[in-house]
Order: structure tokens, then C-alpha cells, then sequence
């Protein structure tokens, strides 16, 4: 994917415009992952997911810190659907706990699972907000990782019968079905780096789980399509990295992680095929003999929106194979590679301002992204389905009550949704943007280190207050109308 390089500026060079009017059809909301606010792990029948065992692994999670109890979302269901309320949300983007639903990741419907998520669902339509489905958000049955997980095909056939269960249950009301969440995340830094659950580090593992996941995509949809009755969106999110070259080798180190971070699942998904230089780049690591005849005709499904997480940029260049070699790529660092392959690549640590992830702030990357995505895919409606910032957050009281005044995030969420405003402008079909996050949350390997919430959530009571940046994005969602 190559990015264009940005025209001279229309608004403020620094992204902080103001004033800017968001058509009627665009659509503002909020996201969440499951196993970051739900809680109650070992109730009304969930089973364990990968991210149950990884974060009771001593040393794997920061202060050790589990999802037991989160943000405590499914006991406060119905105070959590009224602050969406009281946001003016359009959209509430969340995923389903697969192990909710099938505590083994097979067999029969958990009945008290999909009540829960039948209780969100409803509440959200009574109060006229969209729900979009995620369908998995990194937390896969533990039982079916302890068969291989993402590494064994029969997981992405397991994928599509718990689809089927979803399309049953709820074929009638979902506004939008997402199938995954990043999964270049699910592959690399749970295959491949061991960052994240399940924790392995092998290389050739990653690449398999990078097509298993390509493939329980598309069996999903087409085990969603026949069962859905009003019309839905179907989607997949991605966390494209928008690359920069530095030097004379920047441009091939650009290629090398442009292939494994973004064409790998653009191709099947988009055009039907992997890049034949992934395939030389890995061949020393795989044969890729996992993909069978037919696989990517299954992959590649229309999708009706692709959806775009984005945070930073990623700057790279060849090693010189004698200097300290860096490895700023913005990703949890616990020894392992999640770029098999890749060698060869250095990633340099980026100017600041920086969020509390270490994460460079660079607006201009979203919109260069959005528009590149554009001018190679110019029929593919876009959607930004996570975008923010963890900063060290306080709360303070005041005459009017707790306030929390996160200046840093809302002017994080202004310059990027300049940024999104100019690539519409530049004829990029984006329908919304989901603000990530609603609420505080279970950080994944960070733990309750980092807040990205626009709702502060205070660990020990569970009370939520929202953040001034709350205060500000309801004034944006109300007057469509960048304040």
C-alpha cells in the first residue's frame, strides 16, 4: 500500500482546525473490547479464553493485573447503555466474548451468554444507538487454543459455527457484523512475539495464523449471510501501519513491513490473492502449503465497510547489521520478533509528543491512510473503528463534582478528526469514526496502566466519570461540528 504524499494544507498546519461540519449521515460512537471491560469471567457459564490464562501467568501482565473484574460491564449493563445515552452516541461498537457464548469455542449455545449480549443489543436499539458487532476481539476459548488455535484450520470452521449461533440469535438487529479485530495483532504478537495471548514466539506459527484468520473471516460471512434479515453491514477492522522510510534502504524496509503488516490481509481480503514478495520474504519460514485450493475465493467477501484502527506511524530502514539495532515498532517489546521475515528492518524511535503508550502523535498519518486506502481501493467505503490516546489522567474535585481535565486527549481527538474531516474532503468514502475508548479498561499486557477511556473508571469503586474530552466529543456528535 503505498501512501501519497499529503497536499499543502487548507486548514491549520498543525491539524487543530475548528469549525469543520460533518455531514448528516456520518456516524460518531465509541468502542470496547469484551474481555477489557466485562468482568465476570467465571459467570453464568463463560469459560476461559486465552486471555484468562495469559494474564494469570505470573510476569506476563503488568502488576499482574487480570480481566476478572474490569470495568465491571456486565454487572452495569444498564448504567453503561444510559452514559452512552447521555453522550449522544450513534454507535457503540463492542465485541462478543466468543467463550461467553461457547464455553469450549464448540457446542451448543450458552443460552445465559447471549442473553447478556441480547440485553446490550435491545437496550441499545431502545435508546437509538447502532450496534457493531465484533465479533473477536483477541479472547479465543482457551479450550481451542489448547488444540492449536489460530495455528489449526479447524479453528476457523469453529469460527464459522459460532458465527452461524450469532446470526441465529441475533440475525435481525445488528446494524454492523465486524468478523475480527486487528488480526494482525491475534497473529503476530500472540504467535509471534508472545506479547499477547497465547504467548508463543515462532515465526511460522505467526504467518499460519495470519491465514487462518483470513479464512474464518470469510467463512463467517458466509455463514452470517443466509441467516440475516435487515440488511447489516458486514466488516472487518484492520490496524493498518502507515510507514515511513528513512535513508537510502527506507524504501525497502517500507516494502518488507507494508507486506506483512497490511497487504497481507488487504490482498486475500480486497483482491482475492497474497503478494507474491510476502511469499518470497517468508519462504525461508514457510512454504505456506496451509493455504489450500479455494481459500482465497472464501476470504474474499464484499465488504460493505473496512474498518481502520489507527494510533501512530512507524518509521523504518534497513539494519546495518554492526550499530545497537532499534526496535521502536510501538508494540510491547518481550524478546520475540512479530515481524518473521523482517530481519533486516530497524524501527527508529519517532519525534514526540508522545502518548503514555510511547505512541509518536501524528495526525497527518490518518489522513494520508485513509486517502491511500482510497486511491488503491476506490469503492470500499471506510470507517475509523478505534482512534485515541492513553494519558496519565487524574480526577479532581470541583464546584460542579469530579471533573477529570484531560486536555492532552482532546486535543489528541481534535487534530485526528481534522484529519479524517480533510480526507473527506479529498473524496475519501468515510462513514464514522468510534472513539476508542468508552471507558477506561484492562490495558491488555499494560494491565490498568494506560487510560484511553473518555469515561474515567476508578478501579476500586467502579465509579465512571466522564472526562472532559467526554464533555467535548458530546458537543462534536450534537452540532456536527468540530468545536
Amino acid at each position: 500500500m503505498t501512501l501519497t504524499d499529503p497536499p499543502v494544507s487548507q486548514g491549520s498546519p498543525d491539524y487543530r482546525d475548528s469549525g469543520l461540519v460533518f455531514p448528516e449521515s456520518f456516524i460518531f460512537g465509541s468502542a470496547t473490547a469484551s474481555y477489557q471491560i466485562e468482568g465476570a469471567v467465571d459467570e453464568d457459564g463463560r469459560g476461559p479464553s486465552i486471555w484468562d490464562t495469559f494474564s494469570h501467568t505470573p510476569g506476563l501482565v503488568w502488576n499482574g493485573d487480570t480481566g476478572d473484574v474490569a470495568a465491571d460491564h456486565y454487572h452495569r449493563l444498564e448504567e453503561d447503555l444510559d452514559l452512552m445515552v447521555s453522550l449522544g452516541l450513534h454507535a457503540y461498537r463492542f465485541s462478543i466474548s466468543w467463550s461467553r457464548i461457547q464455553p469450549t469455542g464448540r457446542g451448543p449455545a450458552n443460552e445465559a451468554g447471549l442473553d447478556f449480549y441480547r440485553r446490550l443489543i435491545d437496550g441499545l436499539l431502545e435508546r437509538d444507538i447502532r450496534p457493531i458487532v465484533t465479533m473477536y476481539h483477541w479472547d479465543l476459548p482457551q479450550a481451542l487454543e489448547d488444540e492449536g488455535g489460530w495455528t489449526n484450520r479447524d479453528t476457523a470452521y469453529a469460527f464459522a459455527d459460532y458465527a452461524t449461533i450469532l446470526g441465529e440469535a441475533f440475525g435481525d438487529r445488528v446494524d454492523t457484523w465486524t468478523t475480527l479485530n486487528e488480526p494482525w495483532c491475534s497473529a503476530y504478537l500472540g504467535y509471534g512475539s508472545g506479547a499477547h495471548a497465547p504467548g508463543r514466539t515462532d515465526g511460522a506459527e505467526a504467518l499460519t495464523a495470519v491465514h487462518h484468520l483470513n479464512l474464518a473471516h470469510g467463512l463467517a460471512i458466509l455463514a452470517l449471510k443466509p441467516l440475516v434479515t435487515n440488511n447489516p453491514n458486514f466488516s472487518i477492522t484492520l490496524n493498518l501501519h502507515v510507514l515511513r522510510g528513512e535513508g537510502e534502504t527506507g524504501p525497502e524496509a517500507v516494502r518488507q513491513i507494508d507486506a506483512l503488516a497490511n497487504r497481507v490481509f488487504l490482498g486475500p481480503l480486497l483482491k482475492g490473492e497474497y503478494p507474491a514478495d510476502v511469499l518470497e520474504d517468508t519462504k525461508a519460514i514457510t512454504d505456506w502449503a496451509f493455504v489450500l485450493p479455494g481459500d482465497t475465493e472464501i476470504i474474499q467477501q464484499p465488504l460493505d465497510v473496512l474498518g481502520v484502527n489507527y494510533y501512530s506511524t512507524t518509521l523504518v530502514r534497513l539494519w546495518d547489521g554492526e550499530s545497537d539495532r532499534q526496535n521502536a515498532d510501538g508494540h510491547k517489546d518481550v524478546g520475540a520478533s512479530p515481524w518473521p521475515g523482517a530481519d533486516r528492518v530497524e524501527f527508529l524511535a519517532q519525534p514526540g509528543p508522545y502518548t503514555e503508550m510511547g505512541w509518536n502523535i501524528e495526525p497527518a498519518g490518518l489522513e494520508d491512510l485513509l486517502v491511500a486506502l482510497h486511491e488503491e481501493f476506490p469503492n470500499q467505503p471506510l470507517m475509523v473503528t478505534e482512534n485515541g490516546a492513553a494519558f496519565a489522567d487524574e480526577v479532581v474535585q470541583t464546584d460542579d463534582g469530579p471533573r477529570v481535565h484531560d486536555e492532552a486527549r482532546t486535543d489528541y481527538l481534535r487534530r485526528h478528526f481534522t484529519a479524517a474531516h480533510r480526507a473527506m474532503a479529498r473524496g475519501v468514502d468515510l462513514r464514522g469514526y468510534q472513539v476508542w475508548s468508552l471507558m477506561d479498561n484492562f490495558e491488555w499486557g499494560y494491565g490498568y496502566s494506560k487510560r484511553f477511556g473518555i469515561v474515567h473508571v476508578d478501579y476500586d469503586t467502579l465509579v465512571r466519570t466522564p472526562k472532559d474530552s467526554a464533555r467535548w466529543y458530546k458537543q462534536l456528535v450534537s452540532t456536527r461540528t468540530l468545536p
